[in-house]
């Protein structure tokens, strides 16, 4: 069906002011708003919410003079396919409401999910979520465990399962009339004004107990300590979060229980540092072991491994371990151990020691020193160049 003209829903004419176009469209939702057909037919309630819907989106537009102005130009070609940027969407009647009435306008009145929604609205609310930090070793991170919790929590009532009610016999809630919700009104300048809010009586379960309960004085709630055996899945990360439905706080209008959060922490590990996937661990070997090469055993988390260490290894080199990291949670890939090889030096060495470790050290030459060779060249040449320049420097004083 096609949209009628902007101008004809506000019933103003094409050079209507700012004020104009305001006082049209707040005539035009006083008429239609929601609260004024809450006990009206179905078909009406359709029809206004039609109405509604097009006086939100003429002012929409005639209010803002950007769309305005491409409006009187283009006329609804502007918005279609995206070219003015509306399109019905990304409107919220609420901001319009505010400007227009100011706030608390119609009780709380938050869009169209479907029109007169408010008198049929569900008061049953979920019970309050729970968060459990639970500390576990790299080990049990890695491979996955089975641990036991306990925890305290709002749980329903064991006498009156959580009634509040002597024998479980209800009645309804005479505040509300068993609605759940109450109505008030408001007189303003622009008329009667409703707003709902939850009955304070029954908490919108819209029923209260015959006789209260003696074990929770009729709140249908108790505090209890709850024990559960809870996975770890193997490659969860430090800080990760485990949900478990409906293990949280009872709720007080009759309505699911919340959910549990356990957030993980891992303890730190004496060997390794985790990083995702990988670990990373630092190995101390001796300097003959550097020089010469060998093979040493390495701890992993399944077990000893044994590596090599290749001839002329150089302390803070890396060698990498394949496939003994962490298990990735979502692929099933498995990460790399990275050993950071650490040369220590030997000390308190005996004097028979360091007359030994002295004739070795002058068996050596450049061929065996790459980098000490290379290094002492660039500070020679370095000097050298810098004698040069100031003998330069003299003899241009001199002459």
């Amino acid at each position: 069906m096609a949209k009628r003209d902007y101008y004809e829903v506000l019933e103003i004419t094409k050079g209507a002011s700012e004020t104009e176009i305001k006082k049209a469209y707040r005539k035009a939702a006083m008429k239609y708003h929601p609260d004024k057909f809450t006990n009206a037919s179905e078909k009406e309630r359709k029809e206004a919410e039609e109405k509604f819907k097009e006086a939100n989106e003429a002012y929409q537009v005639l209010s803002d003079p950007q769309k305005k102005q491409q409006y009187d130009q283009y006329g609804h070609a502007a918005f279609e396919q995206g070219a003015g940027g509306f399109g019905g969407a990304g409107f919220d009647f609420g901001d319009i409401f505010g400007d227009i009435f100011g706030s608390g306008f119609g009780g709380g009145f938050g869009g169209f999910g479907g029109f007169g929604e408010s008198s049929r609205r569900s008061y049953v609310e979920a019970g309050a979520d729970l968060r459990y930090t639970l500390e576990i070793s790299l080990e049990e991170a890695a491979e996955g465990v089975e641990k036991t919790i306990k925890y305290k929590r709002t749980g329903k009532c064991h006498v009156c399962n959580g009634t509040g009610a002597e024998d479980k016999h209800m009645k309804t809630c005479p505040k509300c009339n068993g609605k759940g919700h109450i109505l008030t009104q408001q007189r303003t300048i622009l008329g009667v004004m409703q707003s709902q809010t939850v009955c304070p009586e029954c908490h919108g379960k819209g029923e209260i107990p015959e006789k209260r309960c003696k074990a929770c004085n009729g709140s249908g709630l108790e505090k209890e300590i709850v024990e559960k055996k809870v996975n770890i899945p193997a490659g969860i990360d430090d800080g990760q979060k485990l949900k478990f439905t409906g293990m949280g706080e009872a709720s007080a209008s009759g309505g699911p229980n919340g959910d549990l959060y356990v957030l993980i922490k891992i303890k730190k590990h004496d060997i390794f540092e985790r990083d995702e996937q990988d670990l990373y661990c630092e190995v101390p070997i001796s300097y003959s072991m550097a020089v010469l090469g060998g093979e040493i055993e390495i701890p992993t988390l399944s077990g000893k491994k044994t590596i090599r260490i290749p001839e002329g290894m150089e302390s803070g080199k890396s060698l990498k371990v394949r496939g003994e990291g962490i298990k990735s949670l979502r692929s099933g890939y498995k990460g790399d151990i990275i050993v950071r090889i650490i040369i220590e030096t030997p000390r308190n060495l005996t004097d028979k020691q360091k007359e030994l470790l002295q004739k070795f050290e002058e068996s050596l030459n450049d061929k065996n020193y790459e980098k000490k060779t290379s290094f002492f060249k660039k500070v020679k040449k370095f000097f050298k160049n810098a004698k040069d320049q100031l003998e330069k420097e003299i003899e241009n004083i001199v002459d």
